[in-house]
């Protein structure tokens, strides 16, 4: 027979979820009875009145009044501490927009949500067998859901770190190609709108998709030296910054952009073999680990063991 306190914290959490999911859909049933003044009026003057922007935020962001009192305050605290774990909303925008994940900052905050559940799922199945295998106490069972679910949190944030910092290297690289591209057709008589028009184009690449975006912003009737900007400000590039202050500086005054794009190509350039110099430099340290650690045993263990085994059999 199964002992009955096994069967009681599983019996607690699976009562709890079905008691949330019914409240769920009896909170989301239509209501019968007529709305309010206030509410009837409050979509008409939302762009005058702040109670009747909260009042239609209220209702529309928050299904369970109860729960969303209840809970507000901590609900505030975990989101700030969400905040300074993983970044606040303009880091994670800026990290979407290098990723060119086309979703918003609560988009992917309910996709974290999704990924913490499934992975607490996860971990309560693993809990459930832990406790029924072995006597675990009910808190290693509880931490174990607990930590799953925030390792899925956090895994989520991880991953569009790894996408907007492996997109963001990829732009690095191209950049010297698209520049020289720029002075090129700069050279040949092109305007800098043409050539940037031409680029986008012909080229394919991150950078080129980027570029591609900035001719349609400036078609639509931004100038070009804000469409710019504003493309520097969102991506955060250091070395596409550069350039683009170069451009919009020489707009302003006039001066020649082929020569200063060919200025900025050769400095994209010889950064970039400074960046190899030192990615180089740390893992000539790196490779010291397996050299010393497996290939020098290996090689002293072949050196001596014959020797060792000629000794013993002389003897």
């Amino acid at each position: 027979m199964v002992p009955v306190s096994a069967l009681v914290p599983p019996g607690i959490l699976c009562g709890l979820a079905l008691g949330l999911g019914l409240w769920l859909l009896v909170s989301l049933t239509p209501r019968l009875r007529r709305p309010s003044l206030a509410v009837r009026i409050a979509p008409h003057v939302a762009d005058v009145s702040v109670q009747a922007r909260e009042m239609l935020d209220r209702r529309t962001a928050n299904p369970l009044p109860v729960f969303g009192v209840l809970l507000e305050p901590l609900l505030g605290r975990i989101r700030r501490s969400v905040t300074v774990l993983v970044g606040g909303t303009e880091v994670t925008s800026r990290r979407l927009r290098q990723a060119a994940v086309p979703i918003s900052v609560e988009v992917f905050r309910a996709r974290q949500l999704l990924w913490a559940t499934v992975a607490g799922a996860g971990g309560l199945v693993i809990a459930i067998a832990i406790g029924q295998s072995r006597s675990a106490p009910i808190a290693a069972q509880v931490a174990c859901v607990g930590v799953a679910a925030v390792g899925g949190f956090l895994a989520r944030d991880y991953a569009l770190q790894r996408a907007a910092a492996a997109r963001s290297r990829r732009m690095t690289d191209e950049l010297p190609t698209v520049l020289e591209f720029l002075t090129l057709s700069l050279s040949a008589g092109e305007g800098i709108l043409d050539a940037l028009r031409r680029v986008s184009r012909v080229s394919r690449g991150e950078l080129a998709t980027e570029i591609s975006g900035v001719v349609g912003d400036v078609s639509t009737g931004l100038p070009l030296a804000d469409s710019l900007t504003n493309l520097a400000r969102q991506l955060d590039l250091a070395p596409l910054s550069r350039v683009v202050d170069q451009i919009t500086g020489a707009l302003e005054r006039g001066t020649p952009l082929a020569d200063v794009l060919r200025a900025q190509a050769q400095d994209a350039r010889d950064e970039a073999k400074r960046e190899l110099l030192e990615v180089s430099g740390k893992k000539e340290v790196a490779m010291l680990i397996p050299l010393v650690f497996l290939i020098l045993p290996v090689t002293i263990v072949f050196a001596i063991f014959p020797g060792i085994f000629v000794l013993q059999m002389g003897f």
